[in-house]
């Protein structure tokens, strides 16, 4: 844990008593401060209390006297409208920070020199802060993996020289982090996406800027408008600004070309490696999370040898196009963090011929944006509540069957992918759907895909299934 003893004797509010907001709110009286914490849930306070955390309704305290409040980051501050514990802060000229801010400022007071790679970008993050964090770790340095993917930042071990914290951060996160100047700033990319807690595109590309305009070093994907003009912009401004793309050849900067990442500098351009033969970074996308995760880690001192032996052992992000088993010449990837359309589509453009297990809760559009992937498509399986619509829209273009259920859908998409002849058939879990019809979350349906494939007959595992999916390495 990182305890916060730069809110040492202050007093301090704290709103949202989740996972981080709980984390945060231990880090906060380990450090000293004097601290409030309360939650809109009364189940959430009656567990902080009981975990000795101090309790009371921020309502009834007296605000004049407070340093600072902090949100956690589910909480809105200012779209569709701020929470009333913004307002009250706004009245009594009180500052409203998150954790980020809270780590930004211990690692000045202890450690200012420590490196600190912070992800941003509406998709691919996670993928690239795992990647980043990977890469670091196996060159046998220290990396602390953290914030917006999972493991809040405050319960990290603490900046120190030689230890390197990689820290995936949310547009919600980066809003309560005025202070944030990382050692590499990245940015992947923006399209429109929590628009009702930002209220326009504008102020959403504000927002994720923030991370990048401070960083010793910007690495920027400029593959969109919205990402180009501000790569533009800083380096008007005299920043350190490293562009990568997955589609266009930069003059300066890592570009990708199919499997192939280039290294240009001043028109110079050398291959810096092929990803061809990485399971785990297939795709355009990928391509770029390789991109960017190398310009992190040479921006902290990796060898171009060293991460390029890390690239090679690349276990991937659980649930995400994971390949988890073979049989055969026949993959089975697990990427159940596919909830939507536009978050299938990266799977359905990076393997051919494909058995898809698709369906659960649909989310609005259905699949009709996936047609052009629907020539990829051996068959599809489809299960859950969403079956018969996603059957309505696939069902001119590719065979399929309603299969119900997963562990019906797996059965017979195995049975499928063993009799055809291609090089490598996929067998594929990509729901491009909710999972709450049939499963808790996207983590238990990937890990019952997980379970279900290891039972199959002559079955080769690439991950452990008694880890519930989680990558060997």
């Amino acid at each position: 844990m990182i305890a916060a003893s730069t809110f040492s004797g202050n007093n301090v509010a704290l709103f949202g008593l989740g996972g981080s907001g709980m984390a945060t709110a231990k880090s906060l009286v380990a450090g000293g401060a004097q601290l409030t914490a309360w939650d809109d849930n009364p189940a959430q306070v009656e567990a902080a209390r009981a975990a000795g955390i101090p309790v009371g309704d921020l309502r009834e305290i007296d605000w004049s006297g407070l340093h600072a409040l902090v949100l956690a980051p589910g909480v809105p501050l200012t779209h569709p409208k701020p929470h009333w514990t913004v307002d009250l802060a706004n009245r009594h000229a009180v500052e409203i920070i998150g954790d980020i801010e809270i780590f930004m400022r211990e690692r000045r007071a202890h450690a200012p020199g420590s490196p600190f790679i912070a992800i941003t970008g509406t998709n691919g993050k996670s993928t690239t802060t795992a990647l980043i964090a990977h890469l670091i770790s196996h060159s046998g340095r220290d990396a602390q993996l953290g914030g917006n993917i999972g493991t809040a930042v405050l319960t990290l071990d603490p900046p120190a020289p030689g230890r390197v914290h990689v820290v995936e951060c949310s547009s919600y996160q980066i809003d309560l982090a005025p202070s944030l100047d990382p050692s590499a700033g990245l940015l992947l990319n923006l399209t429109p996406d929590h628009l009702d807690r930002h209220g326009s595109m504008q102020h959403y590309a504000e927002i994720k800027a923030r991370l990048v305009a401070h960083s010793d070093r910007a690495i920027i994907g400029v593959d969109d408008d919205w990402c180009r003009d501000i790569a533009a912009r800083l380096e008007a401004e005299g920043r350190a600004v490293e562009r990568i793309s997955k589609t266009l050849p930069l003059m300066r900067g890592l570009y990708a070309d199919g499997t192939r990442i280039h290294l240009a500098d001043s028109g110079t351009v050398s291959l810096y490696v092929d990803l061809a033969g990485i399971p785990t970074l297939r795709g355009a996308h990928n391509a770029q999370n390789a991109a960017a995760a190398i310009a992190a880690c040479r921006s902290v001192g990796l060898s171009d040898d060293e991460i390029r032996a890390g690239l090679a052992t690349f276990p991937g992000l659980k649930h995400r196009m994971q390949p988890v088993a073979r049989r055969g010449r026949v993959v089975f990837v697990n990427d159940s963090k596919a909830t939507n359309a536009e978050a299938a589509a990266p799977a359905l453009q990076s393997f051919e011929p494909i058995y898809w297990i698709a369906g659960g809760l649909a989310k609005e559009g259905g699949i009709a944006a996936l047609e052009p992937y629907f020539p990829r498509i051996a068959k599809a399986y489809l299960i859950g509540e969403a079956a018969a619509g996603f059957a309505a829209t696939i069902g001119a273009q590719a065979p399929f069957e309603i299969s119900g259920t997963l562990d019906n859908a797996i059965a017979a998409a195995a049975r499928d992918a063993a009799a055809d002849g291609a090089e490598m058939p996929a067998v594929l879990l990509s729901p491009a759907c909710a999972s709450f019809d049939q499963y808790r979350n996207f983590e238990v349906r990937g890990d019952a895909y997980v379970s279900l494939v290891a039972a199959l007959d002559d079955i080769e595992m690439l991950v452990d299934a008694g880890r519930k999916g989680e990558a060997d390495g």
